[in-house]
């Protein structure tokens, strides 16, 4: 305010009263003009003498000192106003941008990398990093740049933003800097903190995540795929696998990665992630990667691991759950049905048989399934749960199977074996309870009656005769049931009861039942015997319990015709039933079978028997007698 007021006073006024002697009648120094070779500061003490002197002189006397004070003040602030700027004597530095942490601060000896534009005071620029394209790299505190700036950058934080003032001391000095920088200098530096190190640096690990179970650490050898997102110190992305949606898969300690990294990655966890901090000589060093990483730039990994095995590895077996009762495990040739869910290392799902509603079902040792699923199927029981884990070289391999299962990944597989057979089996038949008297015992063509219940071998039920409240009825060796339990129902006395078990392809094959019976299904029965009538000898549907009446193509010809109708020959076989004088075979439809005698009788097809046609069964093979 002073100093804008008195700049507008001219040089002459400025200066007006403090010319010549204003106080010599009271016997003082002479004030002297600022034309006088005396400094602001001398004049200032001469003012002070004067003021303690005035006391002793008349008012008049003081009002023409006070004018001579007056201007001697004007002439203080207008020296003060104009004077050259006081010189620094040491720096001054202005944070203007502070990141929110500082991990680190430069220290003496440290390795910098910076950004920076120099200008002089009034504004000028003398040079700048920017303008170059590239960061400025040094060691600080090592006399590798001007001792100002040395001082400048230690205590600075990465991302931290100062503006710097070096006097010329410390800077370029009296001799300056060629053309650029003139002796003397002030000189300002607007500078930004991108990176520091040390040359005792080591890699950096600091784990934010770790997972509650942690069954293996990687170890050198190891084959590993992770994520990771790669950063310069200031947080600038060079890279990302997740960018690419694609893990980056590698031994580890073998070289094939960067020094840092391949120390980094060693004792993680599947799922652990943790960030790998390395200087630029356990990364790309002096000279960088050439694109996107520059020289002597430290490296920012933040990774998380997926998946790790080792070319030595075998399957493992986890989590066996075995049931109580394992009369049988499987073999190699086998046929396994089974249940199962497929996830990565790292828990990602990528298949179920529980999705599709239906089993796997497969050949175990035959090579029908990944060498691992072939390995880890043998020996289990059924009803048998147990957790497979298997290395890629027993899996899909580097290749994967494309976007579900990726290169190089391990398996794990959560197996619930449902039931097996081989197909060399029979039908199991254990008998569970037999009576204490058995005269006859079933055979084919005997006409049976049963209980059953079935079920899959898991339990699952499937039919019960019960739930009807009736018995289920079949002639024996008619193919009335599956073969499994014909085989199942033979030699069996009324009351015995038996378990029965069946392989398909003496059940229901490889098809199944819709809706009831799965493809490939191996049935557990509960059979009981409640009823049976002897059956006839095989090949006959007929035959007579009686002597056989030498006229009995008379007999059947009611109308003397010479010719037996349909109708003639039914009522004919039917009445001999009634009688008891012969027997049909049990199970079938009666009337079916007489159309079935009569067919056979009638050898030219014409829809009636002659007497020529007309021969006892008894005619063409010594048996037992029927038409």
């Amino acid at each position: 305010m002073w100093c804008g007021f008195f700049s507008g006073l001219t040089r002459d006024q400025s200066y007006a009263g403090t010319r010549g002697r204003t106080c010599v009648q009271i016997g003082v120094e002479e004030i002297k003009a600022p034309g006088d070779r005396e400094s602001a500061g001398t004049q200032a003490g001469r003012t002070h003498s004067y003021l303690h002197r005035l006391k002793a002189f008349s008012s008049v006397t003081m009002i023409k000192c006070a004018q001579g004070v007056l201007y001697l003040s004007v002439l203080v602030t207008f020296a003060a106003c104009n004077a050259p700027p006081v010189p620094l004597d040491d720096i001054l530095i202005e944070k203007t941008s502070v990141p929110e942490q500082c991990v680190r601060a430069v220290k003496v000896g440290d390795f910098v990398r910076y950004h920076y534009i120099g200008t002089f005071p009034d504004g000028n620029k003398f040079d700048s990093s920017y303008d170059r394209g590239s960061t400025y790299n040094v060691f600080v505190g090592k006399k590798q740049l001007i001792e100002g700036m040395d001082k400048a950058l230690v205590g600075m934080c990465v991302n931290e933003r100062s503006l710097v003032k070096i006097p010329p001391q410390l800077a370029y000095g009296k001799q300056g800097y060629g053309d650029i920088i003139p002796p003397d200098s002030i000189l300002h530096f607007d500078v930004l903190l991108l990176d520091v190190w040390n040359p005792e640096d080591g890699v950096q690990i600091n784990t934010y995540h770790t997972p509650s179970v942690c069954s293996r650490k990687v170890e050198v050898s190891d084959y590993v795929r992770y994520h990771y997102n790669g950063t310069l110190l200031d947080g600038t992305l060079f890279d990302s696998s997740h960018t690419r949606m694609r893990t980056y898969d590698t031994y580890v300690g073998i070289g094939w990665l960067i020094a840092g990294m391949d120390q980094g990655l060693l004792g993680m966890c599947v799922g652990e992630r943790r960030i790998i901090t390395m200087p630029p000589s356990l990364g790309y060093g002096e000279n960088g990667d050439g694109s996107d990483i520059p020289g002597q730039a430290s490296l920012v990994f933040d990774v998380v691991l997926l998946d790790l095995h080792n070319p030595r590895d075998g399957i493992t077996v986890t989590n066996q759950v075995v049931p109580e009762s394992c009369t049988r495990k499987t073999v190699s040739g086998d046929f396994v049905r089974y249940h199962y869910n497929g996830s990565l290392l790292d828990g990602t799902f990528f298949d179920s048989s529980y999705s599709r509603n239906r089993t796997y079902d497969t050949y175990v040792g035959r090579g029908y399934v990944i060498a691992g699923m072939d390995e880890g199927l043998i020996g289990v029981c059924i009803g048998e749960r147990r957790t497979i884990t298997i290395p890629p070289h027993l899996g899909y391999g580097e290749e994967g199977t494309g976007t579900k299962i990726p290169g190089s990944a391990v398996l794990v597989f959560d197996v619930h074996i449902i039931d097996f057979h081989n197909p060399t089996d029979n039908t199991e038949i254990t008998v569970t309870f037999k009576p204490d008297e058995c005269d006859r015992q079933t055979k084919k063509g005997d006409f049976v009656k049963y209980h059953y219940n079935a079920s899959l071998m898991d339990g699952t039920s499937i039919d019960s005769t019960y739930n009807y409240g009736k018995t289920y009825n079949i002639v024996l060796g008619a193919n009335q049931v599956v073969p499994g339990m014909e085989d199942g129902l033979m030699d069996m006395c009324v009351g015995e009861r038996r378990h029965l078990v069946i392989p398909p392809h003496l059940g229901y094959g490889e098809r199944g039942v819709t809706g009831e019976v799965p493809g490939s299904a191996v049935l557990v029965f509960d059979i009981e015997l409640v009823e049976m009538e002897e059956g006839l000898p095989e090949g006959y549907m007929f035959i007579w319990n009686d002597e056989v009446s030498p006229d009995l193509f008379s007999e059947m010809d009611k109308n003397s015709d010479k010719e037996v109708e349909p109708s003639e020959f039914t009522d004919y076989i039917m009445r001999q039933v009634t009688e008891g004088k012969g027997r049909l075979a049990p199970g079938f439809d009666p009337y079916r079978i007489i159309d079935n005698m009569f067919s056979n009788q009638d050898r030219n097809g014409d829809g009636k028997i002659t007497e020529a046609e007309f021969k006892l069964k008894a005619d063409e093979a010594a048996a037992h007698d029927e038409l």
